[in-house]
């Protein structure tokens, strides 16, 4: 029997029961709600949005595949969304691999729509965000993830707890280490930049992606 939410708007924890249950509509909703945040996050580790936009669909064809595996910490699904982004794009040549093969037994459908006015403008945030990344990446991997859910997605220390599966502790001290790190690299990177210039950004606009 499908699970109906008694609210007009209801919660992530209800639509991933009706997801669960099978039902393809309540988990439509799920990543209405969160696939620009999945798509930044996958864009801020990669600092490409093709590979991004590929990524995000990695993320939530997980999702729906261990749907029946996984409850929620709370209402929201954006923090374990987020936790299965962060290592899909850690290992992102196996997560392309399954996402070819899974892709290759969906039959074809008709071209999308052509967006080349948007390219020029992802081109640009690519390049900032390739700044950013050749610092980022001097970090160890456990400083990047904590970093891209904190100072990138703006996920509280519990929120990115649940994320990663480590304590709260855990997310401060690796937090604190990761930004103490990445501003001295802005600096060493950075010495004496032209007066407005903008540094680059691990939290882009939605706008600039």
């Amino acid at each position: 029997m499908r699970y109906v939410p008694t609210g007009p708007e209801p919660t992530d924890a209800e639509l991933w029961r009706q997801a669960v249950e099978g039902d393809a509509e309540g988990f439509g909703v799920l990543f209405d709600r969160h696939s620009r945040a999945v798509y930044n996050h996958c864009f801020r580790r990669i600092g490409d949005w093709s590979v991004a936009d590929d990524l995000t669909s990695v993320v939530f064809l997980e999702a729906w595949r261990r749907r029946a595996e996984i409850r929620l910490d709370g209402d929201s699904a954006l923090p374990w969304l987020l936790g299965v982004a962060a290592n899909v794009a850690r290992n992102r040549n196996r997560a392309m691999r399954r996402h070819r093969e899974a892709l290759a037994r969906i039959p074809a459908r008709p071209d999308a729509p052509d967006h080349a006015d948007d390219v020029a403008e992802r081109l640009d945030a690519e390049q900032a965000m390739a700044r950013l990344l050749r610092l980022v990446k001097k970090l160890s991997r456990d400083d990047q993830d904590v970093l891209a859910l904190c100072a990138g997605d703006g996920l509280s220390y519990a929120q990115a707890a649940v994320a990663l599966g480590v304590p709260v502790g855990t997310v401060r001290s690796r937090l604190s280490r990761a930004k103490s790190r990445l501003r001295e690299l802005l600096a060493n990177e950075y010495p004496a930049r032209p007066s407005g210039e903008r540094l680059p950004t691990l939290n882009p606009t939605q706008e600039e992606l």
